[in-house]
């Protein structure tokens, strides 16, 4: 009997022992969490932290013409060249829309988000945010004329208020300005000038923003805002789960706020940029159009660039699915058809973001790449049923005189169809050769350096708003009108010969 309590006793023990250990281990675990992600690892292996801004936000981010050459400036890029120096890498940048930098992220483009992004509690069941870097207000740029009608957003029932597509800002518009209609768009220098269109009454942004605006922009002043803020700050945004990078940021951040280095150092570099250091006959010569004029002839060289390859492999592509269409071949005129179908009736936007954004999880296609995948596969489409109708305008008499003369299916499509059908549909592929340099000019969302990408940097940076829009706008008739006198001087040989 008591060898039997003994025993009782060894498992009644064990078993308490058993329970108490694992608590202790997880309750270990748990004041102490181990990181096992292998993101900060990866970065250190290529040698670069690549991170991911829209420029277009001073002082946090703004583009400057510094020796003829676009450069990205500001508190952020300095606070990710901090972090890529303590790690031991090289920081790259790279530029793209605001509501697309999340995106990018989440698809590999870039390692980390610095663009003034305020650290809300949606955004963080996404991504994992770093410790707040920085914090300021929220205030409401109006024309100078309206500053005794204005106060706060009360004051704008009934008015329109601008926004940038995906920022705090239009949330608390949103969520606070009930009475207010909220008007996005992509970038802050757009929303300048619609203010200064009367396209809206205000534009709500970042108090060191609105400073900048206010300051470098004529008619322009701010105004608080009034908006309750629930946010912590302006923090780095890593991927989900990648642990070693956040701490790694942190570790940055700590010592960037020890030594005060934002108000010390980095906000005085930023202003120096904004204001160029000159007196204002030097500042005003600065921000002429002709001292931008690199950046216009990068951007047509660009354009130019991704058109004429496009056009190639478009027209190769199209010519081979018309007659894929036009095949007796089922499999092949199915393939065609839902191929040209698929393509006509979705967005060229959601195809490039597709192939740039869909296809990154995959395969990492640079943007300048996918920009000239998306135009060529979407003109191919097109060009596909201007040959197929040019195909089907020539007479069957025409194929029944070749083959009753012994050529070939291939030879008479080759030497009797085809010349003919071009003749007619030369004109229609002179129409879509010079849409698609137009449309071409979508890949600027994706950071494309193409000639809006660089009116829009020139918008940023000299803080006007119409005029480099207009000198795209001539650039564009230049090109479009030399493209179009050269068709017609084939067409015109075409029908002559």
């Amino acid at each position: 009997m008591k060898k039997a309590w003994k025993w009782l006793e060894s498992i009644l023990l064990l078993m308490i022992l058993l329970t108490i250990i694992p608590q202790n281990v997880g309750a270990a675990s748990k004041t102490a969490p181990k990181v096992t992600d292998n993101y900060l690892q990866k970065v250190k292996q290529k040698g670069e932290l690549i991170m991911g801004t829209s420029p277009d936000f001073p002082p946090y981010e703004f583009v400057k013409n510094i020796n003829g050459k676009s450069k990205v400036e500001g508190i952020d890029v300095e606070i990710g060249k901090k972090v890529a120096h303590d790690l031991g890498v090289k920081l790259v940048v790279r530029t793209m829309d605001f509501d697309s930098l999340l995106v990018a992220l989440e698809t590999g483009k870039i390692d980390m988000v610095i663009s003034g992004m305020d650290a809300t509690p949606k955004r963080a069941q996404s991504v994992d945010f770093s410790h707040a870097y920085y914090k300021s207000g929220q205030d409401l740029l109006i024309r100078t004329s309206d500053k005794n009608k204005y106060h706060d957003y009360h004051s704008f029932a009934g008015k329109a208020i601008g926004a940038q597509t995906g920022s705090l800002q239009a949330t608390l518009i949103k969520e606070q300005a009930k009475k207010v209609t909220l008007k996005t768009m992509d970038k802050d220098s757009d929303l300048i000038l619609g203010l200064q269109t009367k396209k809206f009454d205000a534009v709500a942004v970042d108090t060191a923003t609105a400073g900048a605006f206010a300051k470098n922009t004529s008619g322009i002043t701010a105004i608080p805002s009034g908006f309750k803020v629930d946010s912590a700050g302006s923090a780095i945004a890593f991927h989900k789960g990648a642990k070693s990078l956040v701490n790694a940021a942190n570790k940055s951040i700590a010592e960037i706020k020890q030594k005060d280095l934002i108000n010390q150092v980095y906000l005085p570099k930023a202003g120096k940029y904004l204001t160029n250091g000159k007196n204002q006959k030097a500042a005003k010569a600065s921000n002429s159009m002709w001292a931008y004029k690199d950046f216009f002839i990068a951007g047509v060289g660009y354009t130019l660039f991704i058109s004429a390859i496009s056009v190639f492999f478009g027209f190769l592509l199209g010519a081979i699915l018309a007659l894929m269409r036009l095949s007796h071949n089922q499999f092949a005129h199915t393939i065609a058809k839902a191929y040209i179908e698929f393509v006509r009736g979705t967005p060229l936007m959601v195809q490039l973001l597709f192939i740039y954004f869909g296809l990154g999880l995959i395969i990492n296609i640079p943007a300048l790449l996918s920009g000239i995948i998306a135009v060529a596969l979407n003109s191919a489409a097109y060009v596909a049923e201007v040959i197929r109708s040019g195909v089907s305008s020539i007479a069957k008499g025409q194929t029944e005189a070749s083959r009753s003369l012994g050529l070939s299916r291939s030879a008479t499509m080759r030497y009797v169809i085809m010349p003919q059908a071009m003749k007619n549909i030369w004109p229609a592929l002179g129409n879509e050769f010079v849409s698609l340099i137009k449309e071409s000019s979508i890949v600027s969302v994706i950071g494309v350096k193409d000639l809006i990408y660089q009116s829009r940097i020139v918008q940023a940076d000299t803080y006007r708003g119409v005029m480099p829009l207009v000198i795209t706008m001539i650039l564009y008739f230049i090109i479009t009108f030399s493209l179009s006198s050269l068709m017609k001087v084939f067409e015109r040989k075409m029908k002559h010969d």
